[in-house]
């Protein structure tokens, strides 16, 4: 026989409101007695009915989850990373991509695809803020981004002005002082690009230097960085140190360097954006910013959820910054780094 709600009050000593709080993330529940909850769910088995839950309540019981790739490691990280979130919520997932492109981003937020979803996480490359907001048509919205929050649409996002000059402190720290960037994007409209650039030439500004180059990009993977890396061989006075404005850039990067005789990091430091599982087993071990995705995606995941259950209808959108850090490895010179 199946376990019922009441089976869980039992066995955790608590009341079957409070079973009903836990696992349809209904209220707060202390952190110990959450725990407890779901020790007995997990002991008996029990699974809620979340499809009739949902129908008394008006939802779905799912949520959009709208990227620009799936293939590019960082976003199919944090795509599972969101699912996970989300299914430890009670949500299902249903996976868009739009490869950054506006007709795409637009059909999906204004429901012309037809997805009957009870909110949405979006990572947009083209959409405008104030597109999104008329767009969703009161749609509970999480946007993932550089993209300001308008309405009742909640933000979350990364420092990237500071990441970026983090990094370029971290270069500087290592006695380069002919650093180059790689990653310049004029044609998107998500500013992720710029913001690093920014960052990047603040990092150096205040060491009383300036780029060397700053190459311009059509994408953030192998192919444009290893391009690119040529581009900056070929100047008079090449640089003795390149940050990349994702982990992907780099790694391209650091094969060209291997081709052309390039030691790494004697000759070139070379850094990255993003703690790809790849940077970890490349060889030297990639130096990165390590964005907090698990953070990201929690956030995400129960702002959204806030936002459906009715908590936050009244506020303005948040904006919810998360950490990042400086993964020191050895393509800028640090120790031998264990996978």
């Amino acid at each position: 026989m199946a376990a019922r709600l009441k089976d869980v009050a039992a066995l955790a000593g608590v009341s079957v409101r409070t079973v009903s709080n836990v696992v349809s993330n209904a209220a707060a529940v202390a952190p110990a007695t959450r725990a407890r909850v779901m020790a007995a769910v997990e002991e008996l088995g029990y699974r809620p009915n979340l499809a009739a839950r949902n129908l008394r309540q008006g939802r779905t019981g799912l949520i959009g989850v709208v990227v620009p790739e799936i293939h590019s490691p960082y976003f199919g990280a944090l795509t599972g990373l969101l699912i996970d979130a989300a299914q430890e919520r009670g949500w299902t997932v249903l996976l868009e991509r739009t490869g950054g492109r506006a007709d795409l981003e637009r059909r999906l937020l204004d429901g012309s695809e037809g997805h009957q979803v009870d909110g949405m996480i979006v990572s947009p490359w083209s959409t405008s803020p104030s597109e999104l907001a008329s767009l969703a048509g009161g749609l509970p919205l999480v946007v993932l981004g550089e993209l300001e929050p308008d309405g009742s649409i909640d933000h979350v996002a990364l420092d990237n002005v500071g990441a970026a000059r983090d990094a370029a402190r971290h270069l500087v720290a290592r006695g380069r002082r002919r650093v180059a960037a790689i990653g310049l994007q004029s044609g998107l409209g998500h500013g992720t690009a710029e913001l690093r650039a920014e960052g990047f030439r603040q990092g150096l500004r205040e060491a009383g230097l300036s780029p060397v180059a700053e190459v311009e990009v059509a994408d953030l993977h192998r192919a444009e960085g290893a391009r690119a890396l040529r581009e900056l061989l070929r100047l008079p006075g090449p640089p003795d140190a390149v940050f990349c404005f994702s982990d992907e850039l780099a790694l391209g990067a650091l094969r060209v360097a291997a081709e052309q005789g390039v030691r790494v990091p004697e000759d070139l430091a070379l850094m990255g954006f993003d703690d790809i599982e790849d940077g970890r087993f490349a060889a030297p071990s990639l130096t990165t910013i390590a964005p907090d995705r698990e953070q990201i995606a929690e956030r995400a995941v129960q702002c959204l959820t806030e936002r459906v259950l009715g908590r936050f209808e009244a506020l303005a959108g948040r904006r919810i910054v998360v950490p990042h850090r400086v993964l020191a490895r050895e393509s800028t010179g640090a120790a031998v780094s264990p996978v």
